[in-house]
């Protein structure tokens, strides 16, 4: 995977099927290797990137891990998108001792390195994200009675385990419909239509951009105004407050750690400049107010760090050595105060929020920046 004048870097994105919507992720990372090539590339490698579709169905995403590592010999699989994807090759990869690297995907158990040390996330994990909101709802709602709409799988149950947690003995009182769905339904508007009818005053959203914005759409068609908190994967203001409409989603509250392009307070701020920049020469097909795009950036400054504090030693335990052994790493994408961290035992590399609310057309942070950490 690594020869004196490359490093090859595999990654797998659903550039098509009901998860497309982040394809664009994978775009933004091959502009940004792009970029660091025409600056010279990393210890004067430069960067091939491999990146395949996998459609966000798992068995497709086997057949591309297998092809990246046993016909391409990737140095390792970077940010493959997904839970269930990158469940089904976790193992594999593994076995295979490939560094499975900064997965796009909040679930808890990438943060496992003594069961799967080959394997490591990135962004806050999905049950610390929920037990931020938890927090909240018990301060400002104690009486709320809550309607959870999640997708069937792990990411699902992850963010509904998350928020259970959070609520502690609360959770059964205050919960009063856990509603899932499949992937490969077309809509979840029936799912809306029967929490309304059971008077759910706060609604958490677990859904990915497409049933987001679909959920966003038929609430405000059928009148129902409850408290709504949507996960920070579907936070995007390009892929879906602005098709689901703005109007529609006044008031949503969810939580971030990378800034919002679209927010005036960063108008000055060096790292957004630096973003900025890049798109203007790099990538200027990007959609600059889609979250994706920000996030594929940011991660794809997380991988050069590691690269380059790598040397000259480029084996895959070394990459992985050094993604463990990241100290209050600052990167121009993410919140003041928020830092990327891991260790030998820890391999959750990011682990706080901040809170936010939709007002107009961008989002308001506020209260403080909370750690929601969540053992592995």
């Amino acid at each position: 995977g690594a020869s004196d004048t490359e490093i090859k870097i595999g990654n797998i994105m659903p550039y098509s099927g009901p998860a497309s919507a982040y394809g664009v992720i994978g775009k933004t990372e091959e502009a940004y290797f792009k970029k660091i090539n025409a600056e010279g590339g990393i210890n004067g490698r430069k960067i091939n990137f491999i990146s395949y579709d996998d459609g966000y169905s798992p068995p497709k995403t086997v057949e591309q891990a297998r092809k990246l590592v046993e016909s391409d010999e990737v140095l390792f699989v970077f940010n493959p998108l997904g839970t269930p994807p990158n469940s089904a090759i976790q193992k594999y990869l593994n076995t295979k001792k490939v560094p499975q690297l900064f997965v796009a995907t909040g679930a808890t158990k990438w943060n496992d390195p003594k069961d799967f040390p080959w394997t490591m996330g990135w962004q806050p994990n999905y049950q610390s994200e929920s037990r931020i909101y938890a927090k909240y709802i018990l301060k400002e709602h104690p009486n709320a009675k809550i309607a959870v709409l999640y997708q069937n799988d792990d990411y699902g149950k992850d963010y509904l385990k998350g928020l259970k947690d959070g609520l502690g003995a609360k959770a059964a009182s205050m919960i009063v419909i856990e509603e899932s769905f499949e992937v490969t339904q077309p809509t979840v508007d029936s799912a809306v239509v029967k929490m309304k009818s059971l008077n759910a005053d706060v609604f958490f959203n677990v859904t990915t951009p497409k049933f987001a914005a679909q959920t966003i759409k038929k609430m405000n068609e059928i009148g129902w105004k409850p408290v709504h908190f949507l996960n920070n994967v579907s936070a995007s203001i390009g892929s879906v407050m602005k098709p689901a409409g703005f109007e529609n989603a006044q008031g949503i509250i969810s939580s971030n750690y990378l800034k919002d392009t679209s927010d005036p307070q960063w108008k000055d701020d060096a790292g957004m400049k630096a973003f900025d920049e890049f798109l203007t020469k790099y990538f200027p097909e990007g959609n600059r107010i889609d979250g994706s795009v920000m996030y594929g950036y940011t991660v794809a400054q997380g991988i050069v760090h590691v690269l380059k504090a790598c040397g000259d030693n480029l084996t895959r335990e070394n990459v992985m050595k050094q993604a463990a052994n990241i100290k209050g790493l600052e990167l121009g994408g993410l919140l003041p105060g928020i830092k990327v961290n891991t260790s030998p035992t820890d391999f959750a590399p990011i682990s706080q929020l901040q809170l936010m609310k939709f007002k107009g057309e961008k989002w308001d942070l506020f209260g403080d920046v909370i750690s929601g950490d969540v053992g592995g």
